[in-house]
């Protein structure tokens, strides 16, 4: 089994990304886990995976309104989506930086 988390950062003010929905589906589509980050921007309790396919969405354009954050209708990133493989047991971490504008990604440690 491979563990994996997630780490939020709102580039745009600076600072961790606390409260973004997220949730991680399987390749079929099937819900696994759902949860919101914490004051820190990591999501704890993401359940242990097997080796395959994966979404990660996170509810961006919710995270910024409820920041009061000003953005077009619609958004031009409401749901961030990550589609991404876990080929071997070990640790997955899945980080997103994020602005009402742009993000990125990478496989981190």
């Amino acid at each position: 089994m491979t563990s994996l988390s997630t780490h939020v950062l709102d580039t745009a003010h600076g600072c961790p990304a606390e409260g973004v929905s997220l949730q991680l589906l399987s390749d079929t589509g099937a819900l696994l886990f759902a949860g919101t980050t914490n004051a820190d921007g990591r999501c704890p309790g993401i359940p242990l995976i097997e080796p395959g396919r994966y979404r990660i969405s996170f509810a961006v354009a919710a995270y910024y309104r409820a920041r009061g954050t000003m953005l077009a209708d619609p958004p031009f990133l409401d749901i961030v989506t990550v589609d991404f493989g876990v080929a071997d047991e070990g640790h997955y971490h899945v980080p997103l930086l994020v602005s009402p504008y742009g993000y990125s990604t990478y496989r981190g440690s």
